[in-house]
């Protein structure tokens, strides 16, 4: 019995710190870098200010920020109703909770080979090659944990084998299939002339409609993109909603064969 005791009154508050630190430390590097950053913090430094008076017992003030805090609650749902939305879509996502990645681990089941489903790097970059000297614009999208049907409903369905005369045919500019992305699964391009979702965000004015879709998807998804300018040329790789820097077409190769095998 006392140890159970000792377990209420000193452990479980220890713990409980530790918990909300560790939920304020996510919030903070979820946000940082974003406009919502500064709600948060004002919120933070608000709810400090009220902790602070009820300690003290400054009734008035207390009661007055108290009464914000409470209101304030359903202002935060509203001011981040994108963030808590794409939070569930990342929590909905996770390899534990998805019915995708459940289905990957028993494919041998199926007796799908490993082979089958994993993507021919060499061809996607064979093809990325010649896009890039053709300046040729493109929108790659590869699907992984998080289902992307949502987007495929307008798409013209494939379900082609990934090859890189394939590719380059799609985002041919007089081709019919060029708008939009494409939709990668293992090495099969599930779908073409995909509508993808725009960031909210503000990103570079020099990037297009083709680098706003990118990082769109994959602020919803657990998904990655590669955008191919048609300016420039230049190769974008796109992750969780930001732009991943890579020296060379090796490195990203290897950026794309380990964020493709979690």
């Amino acid at each position: 019995m006392e140890f159970l005791d000792l377990i209420v009154s000193t452990i479980l508050p220890i713990i409980d710190v530790v918990l909300a630190a560790g939920m304020l430390y996510y919030a903070y590097k979820y946000l940082r870098g974003t406009s919502a950053i500064i709600i948060f913090r004002g919120f933070i430094l608000v709810y400090i200010i009220w902790w602070v008076t009820d300690i003290a017992n400054m009734n008035i003030l207390s009661n007055i920020l108290g009464g914000f805090i409470s209101v304030g609650v359903f202002a935060l749902i509203i001011v981040f109703q994108q963030e808590i939305r794409t939070f569930l879509l990342m929590l909905g996502s996770n390899r534990f909770t998805n019915n995708k990645s459940v289905i990957k681990r028993l494919k041998l089941l199926f007796k799908i080979s490993q082979e089958q489903s994993k993507i021919n790097i060499d061809e996607l970059f064979s093809a990325i090659e010649s896009l890039i000297n053709s300046k040729t614009g493109a929108l790659i999208v590869f699907e992984r944990n998080t289902n992307l049907d949502f987007v495929k409903s307008d798409a013209d369905i494939l379900n082609a084998e990934l090859s890189s005369s394939l590719i380059e045919s799609i985002f041919f500019k007089n081709s019919p299939l060029h708008d939009g992305a494409i939709i990668i699964e293992g090495n099969v391009i599930k779908s073409s002339r995909v509508t993808l979702p725009i960031t909210k965000k503000t990103i570079s004015k020099s990037y297009g409609l083709r680098h706003k879709a990118a990082v769109g998807i994959t602020e919803d998804t657990d998904a990655i993109s590669l955008v191919i300018s048609e300016e420039t040329g230049k190769i974008s790789y796109i992750q969780n909603g930001a732009f991943i820097k890579f020296k060379n077409l090796d490195n990203l190769k290897e950026l794309i064969i380990n964020d493709l095998a979690n």
